[in-house]
């Protein structure tokens, strides 16, 4: 390996380690995500020139890569980029995957008791993370494009059935890390390259679209275990840094979705939330009460006199791409002298962070970014929350009704505003299925419509005062 490639690695490392901590900003992720991919770009530069490799095929495959890359980060909408990832997360999968298989053949080109027991355990972790993150992903994309019903998907003994691919896979494990050489060992790697494709889709159908915020950071968190196993079995140390960053950040963030969903990760991945009907408050009895229609002069005329404002972003707003219209409405009620907040959910849209990057796109001013645990103590306080898009993280289902699914996940008190303007299209529940009962509060009021449209309406209202 030449001289300059370990320091090269070394960099990269650092590079990646300062990214992922500006990651945590909204101010700063954007030249944290610009800082990490100058340091794969050196990795991957280092590798190359060190390799010895054929450099028509890699620079052709570079320009495939790169042309897709662009045409589909140019093409992609907002409301797409959850999908996105969850086929980012499966690629990754599958290229470790395939650099488990491809090392594979080296050992088996060996004589007998010249492998490596660590390079044969990891080329198997390879290859099982993998093809379960890239089946896993392919479902998660399914669920979230709604190509694939939301709605869980569970069978008679489907535990068992998991159970069994488990065991088998741990069998199969085993037999092939004994003798990886003997001539059955191919074949095993070929069952255990199946059932970790089988076992991917098994892990992800019986989860509902309203956990899938837990399963791309889980999945996340896979992709990055496989990459680890991969830079073990070709002895790269940049790629086990950064497959090991990515995966211990994953973990970490799908612990951070499982508490903001007050919920254990079993009961994520085991529960089959979501297959019940909607109806009925989600268990629990009728949801009672008539909703209040409000015209967006009235609400105009709402907000005119407020004080203070506290917006709550949810994936409605991606869909109707009113990111903008809700910053510039923000910008406009805070030169009116009201004091403005985005108060954003941990699992509000259907990707970990999903609404920080819509703000963060129409760039909404940090400081306004509040989180749930600091908005709700002073909820009470605040004149009027607007709704826009969001359902199941500001249902009131999840603190009054005990026979509700959501019962006891932390939500944002958006009703103990002094008025509640809900923008929604229509009456239609959440991703979840289950009826809101802040629709009919008191102190809710309905403005149905286009979220951007109606957003726009009242801008031009503020721009006309």
């Amino acid at each position: 390996m030449s001289v300059i490639s370990p320091y090269a690695y070394i960099a990269a490392s650092i590079l990646f380690c300062v990214g992922l901590k500006m990651l945590s900003r909204a101010d700063t992720a954007r030249r944290g995500n610009q800082i990490s991919a100058i340091g794969m770009l050196i990795a991957v530069l280092a590798t190359l020139i060190v390799g010895g490799m054929n450099y028509v095929w890699i620079i052709a495959g570079v320009v495939v890569g790169a042309g897709i890359g662009s045409v589909a980060a140019r093409k992609i909408e907002m409301t797409g980029m959850p999908e996105m990832v969850a086929l980012f997360n499966g690629f990754g999968g599958i290229a470790s995957l395939l650099v488990g298989w491809a090392e594979y053949h080296k050992v088996v080109s060996m004589e007998a008791g010249a492998f490596d027991m660590l390079t044969i355990v990891a080329i198997y972790l390879a290859i099982l993370i993998g093809g379960l993150t890239f089946t896993g992903s392919l479902i998660a994309w399914g669920k979230l494009s709604e190509k694939l019903p939301g709605k869980p998907y569970l069978f008679a003994g489907q535990q068992i059935v998991n159970g069994i691919l488990v065991l088998a896979v741990v069998v199969g494990g085993v037999m092939l890390c004994m003798n990886p050489t003997a001539d059955a060992a191919y074949r095993i790697l070929g069952v255990a390259i199946a059932l970790s494709l089988v076992f991917g889709v098994m892990s992800v159908i019986p989860i509902g679209g309203a956990d899938m915020p837990v399963v791309i950071a889980l999945l996340n968190s896979y992709s990055g275990l496989a990459a680890c196993a991969a830079g073990f079995v070709i002895e790269n140390n940049v790629l086990i840094v950064s497959g090991s960053l990515v995966g211990a950040s994953g973990l970490i963030l799908t612990k951070i979705m499982c508490k903001a969903m007050n919920r254990s990760l079993a009961n994520v991945l085991f529960s089959g939330f979501g297959s019940g009907t909607a109806s009925g408050g989600g268990g629990g009895g009728d949801v009672d009460g008539e909703a209040k229609p409000i015209s967006a002069e009235d609400a105009f005329v709402i907000l005119e006199a407020a004080r203070s404002v506290a917006f709550v972003p949810g994936y409605g707003m991606a869909v109707a791409q009113a990111q903008h219209a809700v910053v510039e409405l923000g910008n406009l009620l805070e030169a009116n002298g009201c004091e403005v907040r985005y108060a954003v959910h941990p699992v509000a849209g259907r990707m970990p962070g999903h609404m920080n990057v819509l703000l963060a796109e129409a760039n909404a001013p940090y400081e306004q970014l509040v989180e749930m645990d600091d908005i709700n103590p002073i909820m009470s306080t605040v004149d009027v929350s607007v709704v826009i898009g969001a359902n199941d993280v500001v249902n009131p289902a999840a603190r009054e009704n005990e026979g509700s699914p959501i019962y006891g996940m932390p939500i944002i008190n958006v009703d103990e505003a002094g008025t509640c303007i809900v923008l929604k299209r229509s009456m239609k529940p959440g991703f979840a299925g289950i009826e809101n009962p802040l629709f009919f509060k008191d102190n809710t009021r309905m403005l149905f419509g286009d979220a951007k449209a109606s957003v726009s309406s009242l801008v031009a209202e503020f721009k006309e005062l």
